[in-house]
């Protein structure tokens, strides 16, 4: 965070340090973080809970990673996993283009049913 210091007047100064100096005092006088995730983990554990069920799913995962690093590729989405689902229809002019008939309709066949043809006119057949 930068601040233009040049434009402002010795008041606004002054009404600034003060200000600083009062939020250092503040951040100066609370644990650290790390030390008041322990606390509430155990006060969770204490009670017969988890941080999970008290905050909800990734309460507790919730760790700040270090300046550059990078984010890991295994992001906390959880749930019950979907079984792949088949295409159900297929581009004329592009067999690699297939939608399975769920979500949004892809372009390609929102251009053919602008056009006056039907969706069942895509069907794979089986």
């Amino acid at each position: 965070m930068s601040i233009d210091l040049s434009q402002l007047s010795a008041k606004e100064l002054a009404v600034l340090i003060r200000d600083a100096q009062k939020r250092k005092t503040v951040v100066a006088k609370r644990q650290p973080i790390a030390k008041a995730r322990a606390l509430v983990a155990a006060a969770a554990k204490k009670a017969g809970y988890t941080v999970e069920e008290l905050f909800g799913t990734g309460a507790a995962v919730a760790v700040k990673a270090p300046r550059g690093a990078k984010a890991s590729k295994g992001t906390a989405k959880t749930g019950r996993k979907l079984p792949k689902v088949e295409p159900k229809y297929r581009n004329p002019a592009n067999a690699a283009e297939t939608w399975t008939g769920r979500g949004k309709q892809p372009r390609w066949l929102a251009e053919y049913t602008k056009a006056g043809r039907k969706v069942e006119d895509f069907l794979i057949q089986k």
